[in-house]
């Protein structure tokens, strides 16, 4: 049996070749047609009509088929130069952001009269025990252990490990870490330590010393680490309790270590000035 598709095909082809007997026929006699002329024009005109139709539809899909493919290729080169658009956009931004960091890196180093040396952070300790991160300044660079690191912001932390190329830094939110601080309004004064998340507590501060949450606590330069006067934090919690002679006070560090890019490391801290308190 003959399939509906090879019908189909030999029904376009007989009616390709009797138009073509038409064609010649009527070609040969510019006058009217003869009796044959008429009645093969009269077989072949529904057929030709369909076949028309049929081509036309055919040329129209093909038509719409290649205007598809060209939109396709067409959208495909405009996504790529939106992304690419997208992307210089981005680095602009990134190197704007980064131009605006570096400013107000500087200003602050200028205001410290400390020899500084300027690592970038290139890496974290991700254990949820241990706040460190690693910058990439070494021995080489005069980077020394037990050197503190700051930023414009405040304390970030000090130097416990130091190779040629790079430095571990212990964070101020680490439970090692300890700063000899003072409140800046009443010059309360007690110890920092890290409160292995995002906060610190405040040890040893006399329950006489009046404090308030919000009260700024800065370095008091007497631990011989941190320079006097460097921001620590300010009071977020103060707990009065009824026996014992100390509060149980928190702090709310200054800086972001989740965002940390840059710090500077102090090469030879100066104990006796500080970089001025605000």
């Amino acid at each position: 049996m003959f399939s509906k598709r090879m019908i189909l095909v030999a029904l376009v082809i007989v009616l390709v070749a009797v138009n073509i007997i038409l064609l010649t026929i009527t070609g040969k006699h510019t006058q009217a047609p003869s009796g044959l002329g008429r009645g093969a024009l009269v077989i072949v005109s529904p057929f030709q009509k369909q076949f028309t139709a049929f081509f036309n539809s055919v040329k129209d899909t093909w038509n719409q088929y290649f205007f598809l493919v060209s939109t396709a290729e067409e959208n495909q080169r405009l996504k790529k130069a939106l992304g690419q658009s997208l992307e210089q956009l981005n680095r602009y931004s990134e190197t704007e952001i980064a131009n605006d960091r570096l400013r107000h890196l500087l200003d602050f180093e200028k205001v410290i009269p400390r020899p500084m040396i300027a690592p970038q952070v290139v890496g974290k300790d991700p254990s949820a025990w241990s706040k460190t991160i690693i910058v990439d300044k070494g021995t080489r660079d005069s980077v020394r252990q037990g050197a503190p690191v700051v930023i414009p912001e405040g304390i970030v932390g000090v130097v416990v490990e130091a190779s040629a190329r790079y430095a571990k830094v212990l964070l101020l939110t680490d439970p090692n870490s300890a700063v000899d601080a003072v409140v800046q309004q009443t010059r309360a004064r007690g110890i920092v330590k890290g409160g292995g998340a995002d906060f610190c507590v405040f040890d040893y501060v006399l329950r006489k010393h009046d404090i308030s949450v919000g009260d700024m606590v800065v370095s008091s330069g007497l631990d011989g680490v941190f320079p006097k006067g460097f921001r620590v934090g300010r009071i977020s919690e103060i707990v009065r309790q009824n026996a014992g002679i100390f509060q149980k006070v928190s702090v709310t560090p200054y800086v972001d270590f989740e965002i940390l890019e840059e710090v500077f490391i102090i090469s030879e801290p100066d104990y006796e000035s500080p970089p001025g308190e605000s």
